[in-house]
């Protein structure tokens, strides 16, 4: 009777998996995201959150230092649409996306997009070399010692998973956050273009 009872549970929950991976890989929803109507949708483990102004949180405040050792703080980016990109070296992922971030940096870096990477677990050297293997051009924080820039950002918004990308707007609070491996370059360049429009450019 209760090896009878177990196989049961047991095929309930095979089914019950199976059930949510089907639900996890809604393609109507990537499709609904990609036609451009602003709805978050998960796929596999990516998600895209559009934030409405009026729910925006308090700017981000960080303080950091980049690879070759000059400082930056969220000062120097107010006024400019900023994406900022969780990673480090080891994640496959990060190296998987690194080419789409590199193709919408050079998209928009002509229009005051900034683009800023905080590296979270790796050396400045280490750091360096991966930004030269896969021709990454925008600087990273070398937040691996206290975590301090990931901890001001966690303060007002999930960082769930590496990589996460967040496009601040010009005011400095989360607009758009992309948990997970980012998909395609296109849907970085639809949050930036929604980001910018809003602030009037």
């Amino acid at each position: 009777m209760n090896g009878s009872r177990m196989r049961s549970a047991a095929v309930c929950l095979v089914a019950l998996t199976l059930a949510l991976v089907g639900c996890s890989r809604d393609d109507s929803l990537a499709d609904q995201y990609r036609a451009g109507d602003n709805k978050g949708y998960i796929a596999g483990d990516f998600r895209v959150v559009e934030i409405p102004v009026a729910e925006r949180t308090d700017p981000v405040e960080f303080d950091g230092v980049i690879e070759d050792g000059t400082p930056v703080s969220s000062d120097d980016f107010r006024g400019n649409v900023l994406v900022v990109n969780f990673w480090y070296a080891a994640c496959g992922p990060c190296i998987a996306e690194a080419p789409l971030l590199e193709e919408v940096w050079q998209q928009y870096k002509e229009q005051g997009v900034q683009f800023l990477g905080v590296n979270t677990y790796d050396s400045a050297a280490s750091a360096t070399a991966f930004a030269d293997d896969n021709n990454v051009t925008y600087p990273s924080v070398i937040d691996a010692g206290d975590g301090q820039v990931k901890f001001a950002f966690a303060q007002v918004t999930p960082i769930q998973a590496t990589p996460t990308t967040l496009v601040l707007d010009r005011d400095g609070r989360v607009a758009a956050r992309i948990i997970g491996q980012l998909a395609s370059a296109s849907i970085l360049s639809t949050l930036v273009d929604d980001t910018l429009a809003e602030a009037g450019s």
